[in-house]
């Protein structure tokens, strides 16, 4: 579990780690004026909530050392001078020079941050078993000329054939675009498990929504549809994780929402770092409260059956 000191999100006692960032005045997002050290002040307000979503599990990070306007890398595997406060993890299945990336306190992510991680991307699993997911995420990716409701009603619609399995869904903003419906999962079913149901309810509502809905990543088929991308759900994929940070415009979090919150909502980029760290006690309630009580497995016989 994590060792730095907690406390509820937005209740003004945020963790006290014991690095010192260099550099804090650097600006990471210029047009909103985001520096390295509010970047810091920003993750402090939501440790406790983005704890259960990136500790002790393998991370890809996406890195900005002179922020978002200069050049960035997708880091998957550890690096030499990495802060001595982020972990190194051993895929079992990869060779032993294949070192992935973890944190597993607050002064992990600390370390994110002074290493210029502007995103957190989890796997779906935890090195308490690598090969059983214990989430599931079917990412919205709205082509161009679709509109927020559409978006909406697409979520409300995965929401909705995921009911029908008694599996629960919580939604997020992406930071983008779009919008991440996410299950949480009991680890049981394996990854062939968890890609083979995500990509049937995709193939079924692009099959009985082919004017709205596409399942395919192809371009070429994707204007004026949304892409129902279930490809987060494999061995070694990954997705932004809530409360993440993204490395836009901005500086746009991938934020959860309840569902009664969708229809208020202008797009996919509304919340923003300046939001939280201006009115921190706006963030003390949690529409994803239940997320780690509702979760259930997906079953052989989930595979075989209609998703409409």
């Amino acid at each position: 579990m994590p060792t730095a000191e907690t406390s509820p999100a937005g209740s003004g006692k945020e963790p006290h780690g014991a690095i010192s960032l260099t550099h804090p005045g650097r600006v990471y997002w210029p047009d909103a004026g985001i520096t390295k050290q509010d970047l810091a002040d920003y993750y402090a307000i939501v440790w406790p909530r983005i704890t259960p979503f990136i500790v002790d599990r393998p991370l890809a990070l996406l890195r900005c050392p002179e922020g978002i306007g200069g050049p960035r890398f997708f880091q998957k595997n550890t690096w030499k001078g990495m802060n001595a406060h982020i972990l190194t993890l051993n895929d079992p299945t990869e060779n032993a020079d294949a070192h992935l990336i973890g944190i597993h306190d607050f002064d992990g992510l600390m370390g994110l941050v002074q290493s210029a991680t502007l995103e957190i991307h989890p796997w779906g699993a935890s090195p308490d078993d690598w090969e059983k997911p214990d989430e599931l995420i079917i990412d919205l990716d709205p082509g161009d000329g679709v509109g927020w409701e559409a978006i909406v009603t697409a979520a409300r619609e995965v929401r909705k054939r995921l009911s029908l399995f008694g599996l629960a869904a919580f939604a997020k903003t992406s930071g983008g675009k779009g919008l991440h419906v996410v299950v949480p999962l009991k680890p049981e079913a394996d990854w062939d498990m968890a890609k083979s149901f995500s990509q049937t309810l995709a193939r079924e509502m692009a099959s009985d929504s082919p004017e709205r809905y596409v399942a395919t990543i192809s371009k070429a088929k994707r204007h004026g549809k949304i892409l129902l991308d279930y490809l987060r759900n494999q061995r070694g994929a990954t997705s932004v994780a809530p409360y993440s940070t993204r490395a836009r415009a901005g500086a746009p979090i991938s934020m959860p929402v309840a569902w009664t919150e969708l229809d208020s909502l202008t797009g996919a980029a509304q919340f923003t770092v300046s939001d939280i760290l201006e009115r921190p006690a706006s963030f003390h309630t949690d529409p994803w409260k239940d997320f780690n009580t509702a979760r259930r497995p997906i079953t052989a016989a989930m595979l075989s059956t209609d998703h409409s």
